[in-house]
Parts: C-alpha cells; sequence; structure tokens
C-alpha cells in the first residue's frame, strides 16, 4: 500500500473540505470549535500537513454539514484521475 500523506487522494479531500467549509460559510475557528478542537488543527488538515482519519472526517463533516459519503466517493474518483 503506498502512502497516503501528500497523495492525489489526500489532496483532493483536502481540497474537497475546505472548498464545503468556504462553502458553508464557515471559518476554521468555527469549525474547530464545533468539533472540539483548536484551529489550528483546522488549519493543518487544510494544509495538508496532517492526515484525517475516519472519525475526524464524520465529525468534520457534521461540523460543516456535508455527508461524509460525498468525500469518500471524492477519494475514490481522485485514484481514477491519478
Amino acid at each position: 500500500m503506498s502512502r497516503t500523506f501528500g497523495s492525489p487522494r489526500h489532496k483532493a479531500l483536502v481540497t474537497f473540505i475546505k472548498k464545503q467549509r468556504k462553502d458553508a460559510r464557515l471559518t476554521q475557528a468555527q469549525v474547530a470549535k464545533r468539533i472540539h478542537r483548536y484551529q489550528s488543527f483546522v488549519a493543518t488538515f487544510e494544509r495538508g500537513q496532517k492526515r484525517i482519519d475516519a472519525v475526524e472526517l464524520v465529525e468534520i463533516a457534521e461540523a460543516i454539514g456535508f455527508d461524509p459519503k460525498e468525500a469518500i466517493r471524492v477519494i475514490v474518483k481522485a485514484r481514477k484521475h491519478a
């Protein structure tokens, strides 16, 4: 299995989450508060410097207001274009 950090799939996920947050007109601080983390946690994964595990993905999706299955579809699609 290849490393996921910095992979096309990882980059696609980061881009997707960041777009969802901006479309929802939420700041990093607002998302962080909703998931009971610091703003720096959100900034770190949005810069692609941290991997997001499955539980974090669900929490982030709930905080922003998107279906985490959408994020999975983005990841699957990114593999086909890599």
